[in-house]
């Protein structure tokens, strides 16, 4: 049988009361201990800025590569360009 990775690494990090009660309240509200709120926060923050850096490295080769210049560069979506 497969081991399982357990092994774990602590965080540990110092906020203001204000900001405390407001992480704890919207925890509560999501029904999430605070860990899972702030895991599930970070998480999803990390995935947003690794997608800004894909599009971001993407367009960097918009005028270097031909497929995604042909891909990019077309009559039927250039409607879009003017929005």
């Amino acid at each position: 049988m497969a081991k399982i990775d357990t092994a774990r690494e602590r965080v540990s990090i110092d906020v203001r009361h204000g900001e405390h009660r407001q992480i704890k309240m919207f925890a509560t509200l999501s029904g999430q201990t605070i860990r899972e709120f702030v895991l599930e926060s970070v998480r999803e923050r990390m995935h947003r800025e690794l997608e800004s850096r894909e599009v971001s490295a993407l367009a960097k080769h918009l005028d270097t590569d031909p497929i995604l210049k042909a891909v990019w560069e077309n009559e039927r979506d250039a409607a879009y360009d003017q929005l």
